[in-house]
Parts: structure tokens; C-alpha cells; sequence
């Protein structure tokens, strides 16, 4: 008799901790000893409720992101806290083990990295793909050793994501970029050299790589025309604890004089400001009374600008926000711009809740191509939405049925479990592996807030009855 299946292994490739929310893929795999079931996971919401208490805001994904790849450029022991719990975060962890890294979860958002030896420049292919933001281990590659191989990134689909800006930067600098078979590799000949570099639109990726390109090369190095968003600065700030000078992050001119060598430090991630838009506008959206802790009003004022003109109170204190709504929701227009505009990242879930205020909302999308692609889910809802080009145009309804949704990406996804917890009744969510790319604990967290949420597994409908 032939011994039962094994349970494929699932391994970080860190120490010998995985990362609490590391998953294979989006999948999660269970031996039996007949079959070995592909199993995927949704989230079941049944909606209707007020949120109602208080919610604590993880550290910022689009800083951490950036934030782990210039761990590299130390060359010494960085111990990085405030990590947020998603999947993105583990990737990246499993990319500086793979490069030779030594990685150690000190607790469930701290970990220790020490980057002193590293054996590789080439980022691995499979682990890549998995996040947009794996284009920022070239520009901590390549400034430290002059080389760095990476794939294509992976990530949201939003459209047509160039990379030109970065390799335009890297090349300004020194080096020489190829990109054969999906494979980006950057190379200089001898020491990168300082420049300045014009950007031809404001790029939050293109801003720090060529941030984390020019810390060590040598002179000055002006950015201009740079993005301006609160994990810009972020960066900027973990750089110059590690011993790097970067000077006006968060203006459009950044300087950046080149320094021989950096050192570790122990460092904090700033809070997640789309993490807290979200809550804010579920709070919002369900009529409800939360207050959203660990957070940097300032970073919030946009948001916070919007759901005020839609009839939110928000009330401002040192490093919370609390979010309530008695009256009806009023239409407003938005325009998504980058920092201090509105941010990209909250338009989908800015426009479920326009999508049942009293009158007609315009929402238009400078940044991003496909960012409507969550329109079609609303619909199934009820929703009234037209989309024209890069415009959407809102004509409220009374209120959202519950419906069989999926998320087409990870802001969208954010967007249908507001959409679903706004309808009475039960929603089904599925492709969820987004949401957890951005979002930690959320099943928790809402539920904490008196939200009837659920993450359970389905077997998908094609194995279902092949079995």
C-alpha cells in the first residue's frame, strides 16, 4: 500500500520562524489520503450593522515595501518594528533571506535583519512576481554592489506600470539596464556617480529607487519633480538613521549626497494611512461611530477633507481619528492626484460610498488606468455607475443588495468588503489573496468593530466536480 500524500511544504526561508501570514501563493493546500484538495479562501459578510468602537492602524505597507529592500544597503543589523502582518511584507522577507540575508521575527511586527553578507544580486524569479513593489531591491542592489537582476513585478493589475522612470535614474547615474525575457538587470561598469535627475511625472516608485540608488554613489545627486507621500519621507528617514544624507523629502527636490558606507539602526514604520482611510470610510459608509487609533492625522487630512463634505464628522486628536455618521451621505467630486491630492488608493472605497449618496458624484482617476475595474462589482449591487475613459459618474441609490463579489485587486478588494458590509444581507467575496496583500487582520479587526465577517475555505467549482 502506497503511503498517503504529503502536505507540500510551505517554507519562508527565514531562520526558522516563518512569517506568521506566509502562505504558498494565494492557496492553501490539505493532504487526505484519497485526494490532495486545491482549496481557496473568501470572506462571508453579512451586512447591515454600524461599526462601532475602536480599531487599531498597522504599520504602512507602501513604507515597509521600500523601507526592507534599504535594509540592504546597511551592510549591519537593522531591526525594523511596526512591520505590518501581510503578505507583501512576507515576500519581501523571503527575498533578502534568499539573497543571503540572515532574518529573525523577533515578535509579530519586529524583526531583525542582517544584511552584512549577502551572496546574490539576483532576485528570484517566483518570489518577484508576487509584488509590484520588488522593483526597489534594484536600487538597493545596485548601490551597494553595483549590479541587481530582478523580474518583472507582479502585483495589482492597474494597467500599464513603466518602469522607465526608474531605469532613467539608474542610467543618470551610471549604470547600464537591460530587460530580455522579463528579466530587468542593472549594471554599472564602475562607481555610480552623482546626478541630476528630472522625472517626467511624479512617480512614488521612481522616487525612492533612485533614492536608494544615489545614497552611495558619489557627490550629489539632485531628484526633481519627485513625489511628495508620507512613505517617501519614510524612507528617507530609515536612510539617514542608517548613516545616509538625503535631504527635502516631501518637497519635489530632493538632494542626496553620496555617502562611503552605512551602518543599521532600529527603526519604526510609520502608520498605514490607506489602512485608516479604509476604516474611516466604513465607519462612514455604515452610519457608524469608530475611532481609528495609531495614525498620523496629517497624513489623513484629504481624506479626511472628503468625507466631511459627504456629512462624516471627523474629530482630530494627537494620533487618532474618530469617525462617525447620523445624516444621509452627500455626493462630492474627486479628483485622485498625487500627494497632498486625494490618493489613488482610496478611490474605490470613496466610491461605494458615494454610491448611495443623496445625489449625483463624479470621481475622476488621474494615476491609474484600471482602477475602475471594480465598477462592474457595484452593479451587481445595484449601484448606478457610468465610467467614460478615466471619469465615473455616481447617481445614488437608495442602498446596496447583497451579492457574489471578487476582488480584481487590492484597493478594490478593500472597496467590496465596505460595499458588502454596507448591504443587509450576506455577500460572498472571493480572491481575496489581494486584500491580505495590504490589509492585516482585517477579518479581526472588523469584527472587533461588531461586523459579522468571516474567512472560510470553498473548494473552487471546476474541482468541485471533478471530485
Amino acid at each position: 500500500m502506497s503511503a498517503p500524500p504529503q502536505k507540500p511544504a510551505c517554507h519562508s526561508g527565514i531562520s526558522d520562524r516563518p512569517h506568521p501570514n506566509l502562505r504558498c501563493g494565494t492557496y492553501s493546500f490539505f493532504a487526505d489520503p484519497m485526494k490532495e484538495i486545491i482549496t481557496l479562501e473568501k470572506f462571508v459578510i453579512t451586512g447591515g450593522k454600524p461599526l462601532m468602537g475602536e480599531v487599531d492602524i498597522s504599520g504602512a505597507k507602501n513604507a515597509a515595501v521600500g523601507i526592507l529592500p534599504a535594509t540592504i544597503l546597511a551592510a549591519d543589523v537593522c531591526v525594523i518594528e511596526n512591520l505590518p502582518n501581510i503578505s507583501d511584507v512576507s515576500v519581501s522577507l523571503n527575498i533578502l533571506s534568499a539573497l543571503g540575508a540572515r532574518v529573525r521575527m523577533l515578535n509579530r511586527n519586529t524583526y531583525e535583519i542582517d544584511t552584512t553578507h549577502l551572496v546574490s544580486t539576483n532576485v528570484p524569479d517566483d518570489l518577484s512576481r508576487q509584488m509590484r513593489a520588488s522593483y526597489y531591491f534594484l536600487g538597493a542592489l545596485l548601490s551597494r554592489f553595483g549590479r541587481a537582476q530582478v523580474a518583472m513585478p507582479g502585483g495589482c493589475n492597474l494597467g500599464p506600470r513603466p518602469i522607465d522612470q526608474h531605469l532613467k535614474a539608474f542610467s543618470a547615474l551610471g549604470a547600464q539596464d537591460s530587460v530580455d525575457y522579463g528579466m530587468i538587470t542593472v549594471r554599472a561598469k564602475e562607481k555610480l556617480q552623482g546626478a541630476r535627475i528630472f522625472f517626467d511625472k511624479v512617480s512614488v516608485g521612481a522616487t525612492m529607487n533612485a533614492m536608494l540608488s544615489a545614497v552611495m554613489a558619489e557627490g550629489q545627486t539632485v531628484l526633481e519633480n519627485c513625489a511628495k507621500e508620507p512613505h517617501v519621507v519614510d524612507l528617507a528617514n530609515f536612510l539617514n538613521m542608517c548613516g545616509a544624507d538625503v535631504r527635502g523629502a516631501g518637497t519635489d527636490v530632493i538632494k542626496v549626497r553620496g555617502v562611503t558606507a552605512m551602518h543599521g539602526c532600529t527603526y519604526s514604520i510609520i502608520p498605514d494611512q490607506i489602512e485608516a482611510g479604509t476604516y474611516m470610510v466604513a465607519a462612514a459608509a455604515t452610519g457608524g461611530d469608530v475611532l481609528i487609533k495609531n495614525v498620523t492625522p496629517k497624513h489623513l487630512e484629504p481624506i479626511t477633507a472628503k468625507l466631511r463634505r459627504c456629512g462624516a464628522e471627523v474629530e482630530e486628536f494627537d494620533d487618532a481619528v474618530r469617525v462617525t455618521r447620523t445624516g444621509d451621505i452627500l455626493p462630492t467630486k474627486i479628483n485622485t492626484m498625487p500627494h497632498p491630492g486625494f490618493p489613488t488608493d482610496m478611490q474605490p472605497q470613496m466610491g461605494v460610498l458615494l454610491s448611495v449618496a443623496k445625489g449625483t458624484s463624479t470621481i475622476t482617476e488621474g494615476i491609474w488606468d484600471n482602477r475602475f475595474r471594480y465598477v462592474d462589482e457595484l452593479r451587481k449591487m445595484g449601484a448606478n455607475i457610468q465610467v467614460d475613459g478615466q471619469v465615473a459618474v455616481i447617481e445614488g441609490v437608495e442602498r446596496l443588495m447583497p451579492a457574489p463579489l471578487r476582488a480584481s485587486d487590492l484597493r478594490a478588494g478593500a472597496a467590496m468588503v465596505i460595499a458588502a458590509l454596507m448591504a443587509g444581507g450576506t455577500s460572498e467575496i472571493e480572491e481575496i489573496g489581494h486584500i491580505e496583500r495590504g490589509y492585516e487582520n482585517i477579518v479581526e479587526k472588523l469584527s472587533g468593530l461588531g461586523a459579522d465577517i468571516r474567512k472560510v475555505e470553498r473548494v473552487p467549482a471546476a474541482l468541485e466536480q471533478a471530485l
